[in-house]
């Protein structure tokens, strides 16, 4: 296992440990086993609220939920469809025997999530026991299917809730972007799916500009405006729901799938948990790198400035002349 990389800043506003919370989707293993690892590392008690849905409470770190992870099976609208298809539904069969079929041939493609409570961030390698025992039941990760556009996320605490320390970070993910994309090499499938769509251009124009220096409120104006959505490789709306709920009610975006919370929603790694020369310090450490970029502020400044005069095909992912920059940089 590769070494977790230390954060600049460690502790959040009220003086703790910031805390991080991982979701890891994979296939072929059950909720059931997936459960029972858990316990065996973890301790806790395993529930199950239907077949798309399980918990193991009570454990070291808190509560683990386990999901199907389709919001169109948890919440049963799928009834509704196969009988508009014309499909004969028994809505009156036995407790879950139409959901159980259904989540075993759904989990060919729908990932199963692992959702793991906040836990601080310097216990992140004892939860990559889970992911070695997940694997090691034969869990298939990104590569493992065509199908498979499977992530990990990560939801990590702010140091502090200020406008100026959300700006750097959003500066400093949109300066590393094309880099965390070759550096990770993120899957295809993944890219081509929605739920990571880049952030605009012109947005990225804007927050880099050197003059743009916006209150909180502006600040997520000007978010929302651009970003309209929760599908971005870094996802912010669950922090400015937290930070400012009137804006985000207000605006046109997914509100049943934002959960409030003081954290980033960094949603851009594959989720590689068969390959055995990966682990979750890889995409962990990745994230340390924009968090060491936007707590130095000249190095941070001095890249905005050279994104913004470099030529529109620099900055494609398409080519390698902003990535091999952006190294240079983090090598320096």
């Amino acid at each position: 296992m590769t070494e977790f990389s230390n954060l600049p800043h460690s502790h959040n506003p009220d003086g703790d440990r910031r805390r991080v919370g991982i979701e890891m989707e994979m296939a072929e293993v059950s909720l059931d086993v997936i459960a029972d690892a858990i316990m065996v590392l973890f301790g806790g008690v395993h529930q199950q609220t239907s077949p798309f849905e399980h918990r193991v409470t009570g454990t070291r770190f808190g509560d683990f939920g386990l999901e199907l992870d389709s919001d169109l099976l948890k919440r049963r609208e799928y009834l509704d469809y196969l009988e508009n298809m014309g499909v004969e539904v028994d809505r009156e069969a036995g407790p879950h025997a139409l959901e159980t079929a259904l989540s075993q041939v759904a989990g060919l493609v729908v990932p199963h999530e692992v959702v793991a409570p906040p836990i601080p961030h310097d216990a992140l390698p004892q939860l990559d026991a889970l992911r070695q025992r997940l694997q090691q039941a034969g869990a298939k990760g990104t590569h493992g299917s065509l199908f498979y556009a499977f992530g990990l996320q990560i939801n990590l605490e702010l140091a502090r809730l200020d406008a100026d320390e959300i700006l750097h970070h959003l500066q400093a993910f949109m300066l590393l972007y094309h880099w965390l994309l070759s550096h990770s090499q993120t899957d295809l499938s993944r890219r081509l799916t929605p739920f990571v769509d880049p952030f605009p251009e012109d947005y990225a124009r804007l927050i880099l500009e050197p003059g743009y220096h916006p209150d909180l409120t502006d600040l997520i104006d000007d978010y929302l405006a651009h970003n309209p959505t929760r599908n971005r490789p870094l996802d912010m709306l669950p922090l400015f729901a937290q930070l400012s709920p009137e804006q985000i009610d207000a605006a046109p975006v997914e509100h049943h799938l934002i959960r409030p919370r003081p954290t980033f929603h960094y949603r851009l790694p594959d989720c590689r948990i068969d390959e055995p020369d990966w682990d979750l310090s890889v995409p962990w450490n990745a994230w340390v790198e924009v968090e060491r970029l936007a707590a130095d502020p000249q190095r941070l400044g001095a890249m905005a400035r050279e994104y913004l005069a470099a030529e529109p095909e620099t900055l494609t992912d398409k080519g390698q002349r902003w990535v091999e920059k952006v190294s240079h940089w983090l090598r320096s």
